[in-house]
């Protein structure tokens, strides 16, 4: 339907002879319910309809539009029935060996008489579509059974009334209802026989048909339709799918908890122990194994109606989070192309890059999802996380910082609607100045690299260099390499107190002769390594077996030997 202009849903529960009543209904686009009546032949519809359907309109028929079927069910009645039977609402067999349908239908020719396309896939803004209310409100109701409130043998007036108020009460939790509505409501209340209750009931089930043709104007993804313009064709809300699928599925996540928890154990470990044997810098690595109630909570999301994870075991890849916050924006890539390199990849999105491709500024953030590479996932170590993925967040402290607090603003508070749009212009305005922030911070970064390095004197009686005083000495040794992690300093001080090296004077005598371009070629980083790494890879070329052998290496010896192995094949590593 066209935006901006009036339209109108209409419902017919149309009698298939002109000797019954037939009841109309109209909504308006926000479900306010602007018609109710009775009447019987097709001209009488045509005329109490006439305001309504001159315009944009869709039309839902509680009758069949199109028969072709010589005998039995159309394809479309059996398939809706094999749905719902188990509701009791299954239909009555529609073919051309019936009288009423032998000259074609009553439906068809009503749509003429008004205009009305028929096809259910047309786009035209007069159409027309073939309904069936009690499939409609099994779903629409969350019903476990048809409300029994039509005539059959066997129901009295009583069960009559209570079903159809029962009906009525449920249409007015989503039509807006009017005084004519209020009136029908004191005639089944007051009714006496069920006749009666009969000319309600077909302006109850008209009204059923308005509010089916604005729910699938509304929400067609939420919407069925059985059939097809060649056959016939019923058009009705569709069945949730997937709720016992979904109560399986956090089942089985549940009694896989203790083993996730685990898993994200050994993922945080493991992105931690790759960035640290890389000396690349960066703030925290932190992780989180998704809870029982956040599963569910996110399996059971839907989008018009239809579930977000048909396979949420598998398709929700966050079930492992590992979170790495860095200083400065270049070392997000170095980060990202780290893991690129040690594990498995199997899924990089750069969310920044996505947020600015769209002229805007926003959440920033390098999502990975990554798995064990084939050489881990045969260790017994990493036995927990074999055949899982893990979500990798990889974003700046200032990006973190904002996407943090945008979090808790936008999603865990409640920001009035007056205030919505300023709100939003604020947090572009943040990101983009956190953005400018970013920028700066590493131009201050890469100036440091490439300025003299100044030494600071230690003023303590600890015999290890002082982790302050050698990173300034590194920071000169080693002019094009990225910062290391402050603790990290002091570790590789705690080395070289192992070696005897207790003055930057001595340290400067060990590293002398050691070829650091040759080291660095041999070693082939494709990622800016840290200083500190820098030193660690000179003292192994140095000092060979004892550098791996010393305590503080022994949690990693078996990395260091294969290091050393690169590291003795550059000609020349040391003088």
């Amino acid at each position: 339907m066209r935006q901006g202009v009036t339209v109108h849903y209409v419902g017919i529960d149309l009698a298939w002879g002109e000797k019954q009543p037939t009841g109309l209904a109209v909504l308006d686009a926000e479900g306010r319910l602007l018609h109710v009546s009775t009447v019987r032949t097709d001209e009488q519809i045509a005329i109490a309809l006439a305001p309504y359907v001159e315009g944009p309109c869709l039309v839902a028929i509680d009758a069949p539009l199109i028969v072709r079927n010589a005998t039995g069910s159309r394809p479309a009645e059996k398939a809706l029935s094999k749905d719902f039977r188990q509701f009791d609402a299954g239909t009555h067999p529609s073919n051309t060996g019936k009288p009423e349908f032998a000259n074609g239908t009553r439906g068809a020719r009503v749509c003429k008489l008004l205009g009305l396309d028929m096809d259910p896939r047309s786009g035209r803004d007069r159409r027309a579509i073939e309904v069936y209310p009690h499939p409609a409100t099994v779903v629409l109701f969350s019903l476990g059974r048809i409300l029994k409130y039509k005539q059959k043998q066997g129901r009295d007036l009583e069960l009559l009334r209570s079903e159809l108020l029962t009906l009525m009460r449920h249409v007015e939790g989503v039509v807006e209802t009017d005084v004519n509505w209020v009136g029908m409501r004191a005639r089944v209340e007051t009714a006496t026989r069920k006749s009666e209750l009969r000319v309600v009931e077909d302006q109850v089930d008209a009204v059923i048909c308005a509010y089916v043709a604005l729910f699938a104007e509304r929400w067609p993804a939420r919407t069925t339709t059985y059939g097809d313009f060649e056959t016939g064709y019923i058009v009705t809300p569709a069945l949730p799918d997937g709720s016992d699928a979904l109560r399986a599925a956090i089942q089985e996540y549940a009694a896989q908890q203790p083993a996730l928890a685990e898993a994200g154990r050994l993922a945080v470990e493991l992105v931690t122990a790759i960035l640290d044997e890389a000396g690349i810098n960066y703030l925290s690595v932190s992780g989180r194994t998704k809870g029982v109630n956040s599963f569910a909570e996110k399996a059971g999301r839907t989008v018009d109606g239809r579930l977000m994870y048909p396979d949420p075991l598998r398709e929700i890849t966050d079930q492992i989070g590992v979170r790495v916050i860095t200083y400065v924006h270049s070392d997000v890539a170095a980060v990202a192309g780290l893991l690129g390199e040690q594990v498995v990849v199997h899924d990089d999105r750069d969310m920044g890059e996505e947020t600015a491709s769209e002229g805007r500024f926003g959440y920033a953030s390098r999502h990975l999802l990554i798995g064990l590479d084939a050489a881990r996932e045969g260790q017994p170590a990493y036995e927990t996380l074999r055949g899982r993925v893990a979500q990798v967040q990889i974003r700046t402290v200032l990006q973190h910082a904002w996407a943090e607090f945008e979090h808790d603003i936008r999603y865990k508070g409640t920001i009035p609607d007056e205030h919505v749009r300023d709100f939003d212009r604020r947090f572009t305005l943040a990101a983009g100045l956190l953005e400018l922030a970013d920028r700066e911070f590493s131009t201050i970064r890469d100036r440091l690299r490439t300025g003299p390095a100044e030494r600071v004197e230690a003023h303590d009686d600890d015999p290890r260099i002082d982790p302050r005083e050698l990173a300034a000495f590194l920071a000169g040794q080693y002019a094009d390499a990225g910062w290391s992690r402050t603790e990290h300093y002091a570790w590789i001080s705690g080395l070289l107190l192992e070696l005897g090296v207790t003055s930057l004077d001595e340290l400067g005598d060990v590293l002398r002769p050691v070829d650091d371009l040759g080291i660095n070629e041999r070693m082939e980083y494709r990622y800016p390594p840290g200083a500190v790494r820098r030193l660690d890879d000179a003292l192994l070329a140095v000092f060979g077996e004892q550098y791996v052998g010393l305590h503080g290496n022994a949690h990693r010896a078996p990395l260091l030997r294969q290091r050393l192995e690169k590291i003795m094949g550059a000609a020349g590593a040391v003088g």
